[in-house]
């Protein structure tokens, strides 16, 4: 199961659809809040992480990994974004992934598959 964090709905769509057509069984956050209720109720259940980064008021998607990644050390993370993927190499995990916006769904297929395939993935 995954994670994904999205406050556009369109991109969201498109991504959810590709997920779910890769196999993977697809939760859906549209803000840090929601994320964090889905991460204390699945979080167990979690296998990857996927976030976008600006996810509008409130905590944005590095925040949401950071707390995820508190709980849970080793779950895979890939981070999406349109601007701040020059941030990346000082906000980001270790153990993730970022793909900037705009992208093909299947690079975030591609990417979770790739995190997983390292065996980065948590108890």
């Amino acid at each position: 199961m995954l994670l994904y964090v999205e406050d556009d709905v369109l991109i969201q769509d498109g991504v959810v659809a590709a997920l779910c057509a890769a196999g993977y069984q697809v939760l859906v956050a549209d803000d840090a809040q929601q994320a964090r209720r889905q991460i204390a109720a699945h979080g167990a259940e979690l296998g990857v992480l996927v976030t976008d980064i600006n996810l509008g008021d409130g905590p944005d998607g590095w925040q949401v990994a950071r707390e995820a990644r508190a709980q849970f050390a080793t779950l895979p993370i890939v981070y999406v974004s349109a601007a701040s993927e020059h941030h990346w190499a000082s906000m980001g995990v270790p153990g993730s992934v970022m793909i900037a916006k705009p992208f093909a769904t299947a690079e975030v297929v591609g990417a979770i598959s790739s995190l997983l395939a390292a065996g980065a993935t948590h108890d």
